[in-house]
């Protein structure tokens, strides 16, 4: 009796471990089949998006998409004091009589801007020359960051002049050299036997004083649309072996900008030589374009809120991307476009001093202003 109870409780515990190990085995059953090429894949998106996050982390944030806010600390200076200033730009000495144009800060969407600081900038610059390239924007702009730094530190010695094409702003204490080189196509305008030629191709004229410069902040658009020969400056185009005497223009500028950045591949050194390009700057002569037809920057007293443009962005604006992004020298761009598009407050209108209405440059102190300190964001963070 005590045998055949000993065989039944060891048949029992028999089928109890056999149910037991068929159970595990259909749980294993269950669960997915993962290939050592699937687990390969799964470890590189994890390593992917810890790579992905550390370049967001270390990149920081896109500064040119945010809002337009009121800042009562704005402006940065008073033009009366600032030495630098053409009067085409001095909107309040020629009796712009509103304000508060001068009184908006930028304010990007993820993170904030680092206050100018024009001291910190010439002790970073200590002994460096830094050149604009370009039109009257690049005018603009280099007036702007002139003023800037001169109203940062107080009785500061200054060297300034003015010639065709190239004109300096000198921090003396600190040897820090501001450049203007005035080309607006940035190509050559070269004279032939026809006349005056626009030359697609060649980068020859001048081009030897961008080289060995610590800085350069590259510019052009404003004029690959101006029409009639006084007002464009050239009598015909040359692309390559054809010679005419106009073309789609914005197949111009492409052809123009390609040839600057094969120049800028082939003469800058990037060891010592930071590059920027300021982007497309645009006008607002056509109030359709913000929903006011019939509308100029005439009388614009504040900036269109958000952060879009409801006339949307400038075909130009996609050619210099395109351009950058081909390019082997690693090109800074200044994406100001949108940010200005939100800005018809900011230009001379009919305070510019010539009595005509200027939609196209912008008012000092006054937006340039802005386009300075996100130069600065990108050379500080």
């Amino acid at each position: 009796m005590g045998c055949k109870l000993i065989s039944l409780f060891l048949l029992t515990l028999l089928i109890l471990t056999i149910l037991s190990e068929a159970d595990k085995a259909l749980a294993s059953d269950k669960k997915p089949q993962v290939s050592h090429r699937n687990i390969t894949s799964l470890a590189a998106a994890g390593e992917g998006k810890a790579t992905l996050k550390g370049k967001k982390q270390t990149s920081g944030c896109n500064l040119f998409q945010g809002k337009w806010v009121f800042d009562a600390s704005y402006p940065f200076y008073d033009s009366s004091t600032c030495p630098f200033i053409d009067g085409e730009f001095d909107c309040l000495k020629f009796g712009r009589p509103d304000k508060e144009f001068l009184k908006y800060s930028w304010q990007p969407d993820s993170c904030t801007i680092p206050r100018f600081d024009g001291e910190a900038l010439l002790n970073q610059w200590r002994g460096k020359r830094v050149m604009f390239v370009g039109d009257s924007l690049s005018e603009n702009m280099w007036e702007s960051l002139g003023c800037m730094i001169h109203a940062s530190v107080p009785g500061i010695k200054t060297t300034f002049l003015r010639r065709t094409p190239l004109s300096s702003i000198t921090f003396q204490e600190y040897g820090v050299t501001l450049h203007l080189y005035r080309t607006p196509y940035l190509v050559d305008i070269s004279k032939e036997k026809v006349g005056r030629v626009l030359n697609l191709g060649t980068i020859e004229g001048g081009a030897d004083t961008w080289k060995d410069m610590d800085v350069l902040v590259f510019n052009s658009w404003h004029w690959w649309v101006h029409r009639g020969v006084k007002s464009q400056g050239w009598d015909f185009i040359r692309n390559g072996s054809s010679l005419m005497r106009d073309m789609n223009r914005l197949d111009a500028f492409n052809f123009g900008l390609n040839t600057w950045a094969q120049w800028v591949d082939q003469n800058i050194n990037t060891s010592q030589t930071r590059v920027f390009f300021q982007g497309i700057s645009p006008t607002h002569y056509v109030g359709k374009e913000w929903n006011e037809p019939m509308k100029t920057c005439n009388g614009q007293m504040q900036p269109l809120t958000g952060s879009t443009y409801p006339g949307g962005p400038l075909p130009a604006a996609s050619i210099v991307s395109r351009v950058l992004s081909s390019m082997k020298t690693p090109v800074y761009l200044l994406d100001i476009t949108t940010l200005s598009q939100l800005r018809k407050d900011a230009h001379p209108s009919t305070y510019g001093g010539n009595g005509k209405t200027d939609c196209s440059h912008w008012c000092l102190p006054g937006l340039p202003d802005t386009w300075n300190q996100l130069l600065y964001a990108a050379l500080s963070m």
